[in-house]
């Protein structure tokens, strides 16, 4: 039986946090021998806000490597760089052509950002939902591992798909294949160290808030110990306590335990008892991803060969799909 393809990316803007791999790449990693898998350094993404070019291409290759480091199996899936693939940006202009604008107005992230950037925004940041269909769309993506802030942007390609398959398809012979989200239960949404109501982020301002894949023990240690708690005495998940939750809850992922487990261990403790336990646990899962991806980083020639090979596997699949695209719209193709 064919297996079901899984898409997704990650945007090449500094290190990957915790939040990063317990919320996403933890399970690509255990799905990844059920699924025919693609995964991508969205370098295209990462310029739809203000960028620093003297980092963009070293921060590449430091995504790349880490999925490596974080179990991303090469006979399983395929590692590419979205910018390698020009059916991605190709895509995106033809979408743009048949997706109503208020359909991108009404994206709440674009609203969010752009009352932090102002005057600065860029189209790109509008127009960020139509290249991420584009990266879905031409890969025939069965199912798109999302977290929740992500739900929206997905819908947003299932209508988009819909409105090319109404207005250009054949009857019965759909252009593009309607994605499902892949969401995990439990680990989806790790929250900031400093604001336990806001998700955990690579853009926010504050390093404390973080606990990047590539800090140092002593890095973690300071930044659980400077993390915001509460004053409350006796540790137990509530919704009434933000930052007791999650730092629970990232302590029972980390070492495996249920929430029942970790209210029975920690429901007598301390903030002052707790967080070493959380940074030992916090050590001990980030250790052999740290190991493995200083050996990787130290083969670039490997790493290219990889990248190199994930290209041309991705450009075979998406360049079908956008030949299909083009001549349902009804552009002159010619076969090479």
């Amino acid at each position: 039986m064919t297996k079901k393809r899984v898409l997704s990316g990650v945007q090449p803007t500094g290190n990957l946090h915790i939040g990063n791999y317990l919320g996403a790449i933890r399970n690509w990693v255990e799905l990844q021998p059920d699924y025919d898998n693609f995964f991508c350094v969205v370098d295209l993404h990462a310029i739809t806000v203000p960028h620093n070019p003297a980092t963009l291409a070293r921060d590449t290759y430091t995504i790349a490597a880490l999925y490596l480091a974080c179990g991303i199996d090469l006979k399983y899936s395929t590692i590419f760089v979205q910018s390698h693939v020009t059916a991605h940006s190709e895509l995106a202009w033809l979408l743009n052509c048949v997706t109503p604008l208020n359909w991108l107005e009404r994206m709440i992230q674009f609203k969010e950002k752009a009352v932090k950037q102002g005057e600065n925004v860029s189209v790109g940041l509008l127009d960020y939902p139509i290249l991420m269909a584009a990266d879905i769309l031409l890969y025939d993506a069965d199912q798109v591992p999302v977290g929740e802030d992500q739900k929206q942007h997905l819908e947003l390609t299932r209508d988009i798909a819909i409105r090319v398959n109404d207005k250009f398809a054949a009857e019965d012979k759909p252009i593009f294949k309607i994605p499902d989200p892949l969401i995990r239960k439990e680990g989806a949404r790790i929250m900031s160290l400093a604001d336990g109501t806001k998700k955990m982020s690579k853009s926010d301002p504050s390093e404390l808030s973080r606990i990047s894949l590539l800090d140092t023990p002593d890095d973690i240690k300071k930044k659980i110990k400077k993390c915001k708690t509460d004053p409350i005495m006796g540790l137990n998940f509530a919704d009434d306590r933000p930052e007791c939750n999650n730092l629970l809850g990232l302590y029972g992922i980390l070492t495996g335990k249920s929430k029942e487990e970790v209210t029975l261990e920690c429901s007598d403790m301390g903030w002052g008892k707790f967080k070493p336990l959380l940074t030992d646990a916090t050590i001990n899962a980030l250790t052999p991803i740290q190991t493995k991806y200083q050996e990787i980083m130290a083969d670039k020639t490997y790493l290219d060969s990889v990248l190199k090979e994930g290209k041309e596997k991705a450009e075979n699949v998406a360049n079908i799909t956008l030949k299909r695209v083009k001549n349902a719209l009804g552009y002159l193709v010619i076969n090479s």
